[in-house]
């Protein structure tokens, strides 16, 4: 059925309903919600439609920061609308399309852009709407779109980022493909995530185009400008890693070019890497964070070989296995923690992690503040603690308690089973506890749901005692 088509039978459908003229927000069911309701973060997101591709357009002037964006969405709808909600707080909207034709448009605190489709539209069927924006992209410092000190710019941060840059539905609940095609001065380079499909210098300017062919969270996709150096390698499989350096953090190199080895050793533990391509974006800002945008990481100028480990360990939890709600951040991290600072150590360097279990438990059993932000469902303002520190513990208890054949299996089929998608907490507890003879309610509230040191029998399960 062809566009004018969908709609003429949209107007029949729909014409025994009061509606809304164009510009004003209609009632009920024919507004599409401003949130979807994620317990720490309830207006992220937005109802009524589900992403399916994203087409951003950019150009960027670090003389001036100037911005200037078109982005495209290629969307369904979920219900009737005769209004919905993207994320943006980023340059000022200077027109907004639904199916080519002018919409009305207004923005509301604190990041929602709220669109009314000239005609309605219906659930089940296909629409795009495309947003032009332009002005000076401000400086967030690390929490989106942010000025790197070299005098470029780049795009990062969790829980959000994309909506400093582009409009979307930012929620890990609606994940869509991604297109990015950025002109900077022809002296810049620019580097995202997925495959690089362009790079051009025309009359003074360089566009570059990236393509994320899998499905992907806004925090996940980013955009750097910088004057980079590359490294190009290739996995024993084909597959193309490209990782660029800002100017000083070159001696980040060598950890870099480890990552053919962090792959393999990765894909043995979870199975095969989920992406067509790989790499990373090192930065010269001293960021407190590296982050696992998709296929291609941002690091910090701090970061060293356990970081690429963890944030490559992301790829399969977090990237390719996401949250549903951001109370499951332990499923992200406690993972990535664990695969960097245990297993990469125990099985390539050859430590004895078990000893440094124990001596970790013994240490941290006379400190209560250690314990008392739990794994599962920390809160909005603890996510990211104790699911670096103790997640660890956790999932080498749960180990211990399983056997390695039971816990890695489960850990590569749970990935695969989850593959481009989502997953929570309760499902993952589930999910375990279906490969385990033994109940395990009491080993899982201890370690996920408790605030004291869980009782001996869960500290010390299997061989741990020693």
């Amino acid at each position: 059925m062809g566009f004018t088509r969908w709609l003429v039978a949209g107007v029949v459908v729909l014409s025994g309903l009061s509606l809304a003229p164009a510009g004003a927000q209609a009632p009920g069911v024919l507004a599409g919600s401003d949130g979807l309701g994620d317990p720490y973060f309830p207006q992220d997101g937005n109802g009524g439609y589900d992403a399916q591709h994203y087409e951003v357009t950019l150009g960027y002037d670090p003389a001036d920061h100037q911005l200037t964006g078109s982005t495209r969405i290629d969307a369904l709808a979920t219900q009737p609308l005769t209004s919905f909600n993207l994320d943006f707080n980023g340059p000022p909207v200077r027109a907004v399309r639904v199916n080519n034709l002018p919409a009305g448009f207004e923005s509301r605190a604190p990041h929602e852009l709220v669109v009314h489709p000239p005609l309605p539209l219906l659930p089940g069927l296909p629409f795009t709407v495309t947003v032009d924006y332009a002005g000076v992209a401000a400086d967030t410092g690390g929490e989106g779109w942010t000025y790197a000190p070299t005098g470029g710019a780049f795009a990062a941060g969790e829980p959000h980022s994309a909506a400093t840059w582009y409009p979307l539905n930012d929620s890990p609940r609606d994940k869509a493909t991604f297109t990015l095609h950025t002109t900077v001065p022809a002296e810049w380079e620019v580097m995202s995530g997925g495959v690089r499909v362009r790079d051009e210098v025309r009359d003074g300017s360089r566009t570059v185009t990236w393509e994320q062919r899998k499905p992907v969270i806004g925090y996940l996709t980013t955009v750097a400008v910088d004057h980079f150096e590359y490294l190009e390698q290739r996995r024993a499989n084909g597959t193309p890693l490209l990782s660029g350096f800002a100017p000083g953090v070159e001696g980040l190199r060598e950890h870099e070019q480890r990552l053919p080895e962090v792959l393999d050793f990765i894909e043995n533990l979870y199975g095969p890497y989920p992406f067509d391509a790989a790499g990373g974006i090192f930065l010269s800002a001293p960021l407190p964070f590296s982050l696992e945008t998709q296929t291609r990481p941002t690091y910090a100028d701090w970061a060293d070989l356990n970081t690429v480990v963890h944030e490559m360990a992301h790829q399969w939890w977090g990237d390719s296995v996401s949250v549903y709600s951001w109370s499951d951040i332990c499923l992200n991290e406690c993972l990535a923690s664990y695969t960097a600072d245990y297993l990469w150590p125990e099985r390539v360097e050859g430590k004895d992690v078990d000893a440094e279990y124990r001596d970790t438990i013994r240490r941290a059993l006379s400190k209560p503040k250690f314990w008392e932000v739990a794994l599962q469902n920390p809160g909005p303002e603890k996510m990211f603690t104790s699911v670096y520190y103790r997640g660890p513990l956790f999932l080498h208890a749960l180990r211990k308690q399983l056997g390695d054949t039971v816990f890695f299996g489960a850990l590569r089929e749970f990935a695969s089973a989850h593959a481009y998608g989502h997953s929570s907490m309760p499902e993952f507890r589930a999910f375990i506890q279906s490969k385990s003879p033994t109940d395990l309610t009491g080993f899982f509230d201890a370690w996920l749901l408790g605030t004291t040191p869980p009782p001996d029998q869960y500290l010390y399960p299997g061989d741990l005692r020693g």
